[in-house]
């Protein structure tokens, strides 16, 4: 018999890439959703600011999930596909799949421990705000 051993992100980090993207978001004067998943891509932690839209708490869960799938950002997903038809018109019906920026993986010593998704702005201001918070933690930008 054998088995692997995974890293997972903690509490106390996933607590921290949240109070750094509510920063960011405040000082972008954005209401945003952030989500934080485990390597499995299972929410770990979540908070929706007063006054996000309601699309945006599963679109950055859904984030969260995407970067998990293979430690990709979301947004390098539509480049990926975009001039491939069958995958085009194929990947995009898969359930949380989102091929657009504000997902990113959360990596420690070259190992996906976790994701953070942003949704609340246009993609880029998701991105950003994302990025903002996995430097305040020390994390690699993807």
């Amino acid at each position: 018999m054998s088995s692997i051993v995974k890293r997972s992100i903690d509490a106390e980090t996933t607590q921290r890439l949240i109070a750094a993207a509510i920063e960011k978001s405040r000082e972008m004067g954005k209401a945003m959703s952030i989500a934080i998943a485990n390597e499995a891509g299972q929410l770990k932690g979540f908070h929706s600011m007063d006054g996000a839209g309601h699309l945006t708490v599963q679109i950055a869960q859904d984030k969260a999930w995407t970067a998990t799938a293979f430690g990709l950002p979301s947004h390098v997903w539509y480049d990926f596909i975009k001039n491939d038809p069958p995958l085009l018109h194929g990947i995009t019906h898969t359930p949380r799949l989102i091929i657009f920026g504000g997902g990113y993986p959360v990596m420690e010593d070259g190992a996906m421990i976790g994701a953070i998704g942003v949704s609340g702005g246009h993609y880029s201001e998701d991105m950003e705000v994302a990025r903002h918070a996995l430097e305040a933690i020390g994390a690699p930008v993807g």
